[in-house]
């Protein structure tokens, strides 16, 4: 065969095959080891006191402030207070003089405070209470009346127009209060006045009152109580006011 002669006939064989695996199983050996220890500093990461970690950090904060530690000044434990000398003197009593006893006044009563009795002012007015029949003034109502009326003189008997008379209490089981004045109800007099209850008699003791007053509404006699009877003979009750003298 010539030298020139290039043919491929007697050209070794490469063995590429044998050298790529190699190079294939130190890559992946690499990337495992790579991902291995990413995996490693994940976990100390996530978990830097755990025991894989080797420079596990220090759980005192750095940027912390010290804390202040106060201690207390004390006395040198030779130090001694010596309290300082005290003279207490005894004072020296004076004699004292004894008073002769005397006779003393006493009694098994004990006494009575006795009080003075306040007089009660009088009212200008006095009354005076009467029942009638009410037929000699309501002579068409027979006895299917009953009310209260009168007359108010001063201390001569003279009449007394205007005067102001109010009735309170309670009649046939209901509150009555009405006012009038004197001089309306002349059929009594000049200064007659009438209060008119009802139609039909009935009894009662001492529910009502009449009472005289002065224009400003006060008391010019003392509350006057009042019966009502259920006879024909009783159903008008008359009232007389007269002025004290």
């Amino acid at each position: 065969m010539s030298k020139d002669n290039y043919g491929y006939e007697d050209a070794p064989t490469l063995k590429s095959g044998a050298k790529l695996e190699t190079w294939d199983m130190l890559s992946i050996a690499t990337i495992i080891l790579t991902l291995c220890i990413g995996v490693y500093f994940v976990a100390i990461f996530l978990f830097p006191q755990a025991a894989f970690n080797p420079l596990k950090p220090n759980p005192v904060d750095p940027n912390a402030l010290p804390t202040a530690t106060i201690t207390p000044r004390q006395l040198d434990a030779t130090w001694t207070v010596t309290p300082p000398l005290v003279v207490t003197e005894t004072p020296t009593l004076l004699p004292t003089y004894t008073l002769e006893p005397s006779a003393t006044s006493f009694s098994l009563l004990t006494p009575t405070i006795t009080f003075t009795p306040t007089a009660t002012p009088k009212a200008p007015f006095s009354a005076n209470v009467s029942y009638r029949e009410s037929t000699i003034i309501h002579l068409e109502a027979a006895c299917n009346w009953q009310g209260i009326g009168g007359t108010v003189v001063d201390a001569n008997n003279a009449d007394m127009v205007g005067m102001v008379m109010t009735l309170s209490g309670f009649y046939n089981n209901k509150t009555t209060s009405v006012q009038t004045v004197s001089g309306v109800a002349t059929a009594y007099g000049r200064s007659g006045f009438e209060f008119f209850l009802g139609t039909v008699p009935i009894s009662s003791k001492g529910e009502l009152y009449l009472q005289l007053l002065d224009q400003s509404g006060l008391p010019l006699s003392d509350r006057v109580y009042l019966d009502t009877f259920n006879d024909c003979s009783k159903n008008l009750i008359v009232v007389r006011f007269k002025k004290n003298p």
